[in-house]
């Protein structure tokens, strides 16, 4: 099984960046803990801050892997156009946040692209990467 992760708009700053809310681990070294609890799951990993590269590498990877797990970052509630790249690929998607953006500003409360997501995870920190990941590997 093959699984993209992508990331967008400041997650490589995770450990840095507002850590009471983030948490103080980087994404780097959370992806090799989760890659060594899937051991059967090709795991490949994508970060851009720019819209455009997150939206083609959906479209590289999107007919190829058996799921996507998507933190668009702030980019969820702003673009029809990775609505658009998510709705015209086959790999299920998976959007994920690692705070509860309900409990955040409310512009954080609407996604422009759960509507074509397989679903939503929010709020379980990191741990919202391997729930995911956990959906999209069920038989």
């Amino acid at each position: 099984m093959r699984i993209q992760i992508i990331n967008g708009p400041n997650i490589n700053l995770l450990g840095k960046r507002e850590p009471t809310i983030y948490g103080s681990v980087t994404f780097e070294n959370y992806l090799i803990e989760l890659r060594a609890k899937y051991e059967d799951v090709e795991i490949t990993y994508y970060h851009s801050n720019i819209e455009g590269e997150l939206i083609n590498k959906i479209q590289e990877v999107g007919f190829d892997v058996d799921g996507i797990i998507l933190n668009a970052g702030a980019y969820t509630h702003t673009s029809i156009a990775l609505q658009d790249a998510i709705r015209s690929v086959t790999a299920p998607v998976v959007e994920v946040h690692i705070s509860n953006v309900h409990a955040r500003e409310a512009f954080r409360h609407v996604s422009m692209i759960a509507c074509a997501c397989k679903g939503v995870i929010c709020g379980f920190g990191l741990n919202s990467y391997r729930l995911a990941l956990e959906t999209l590997t069920e038989k």
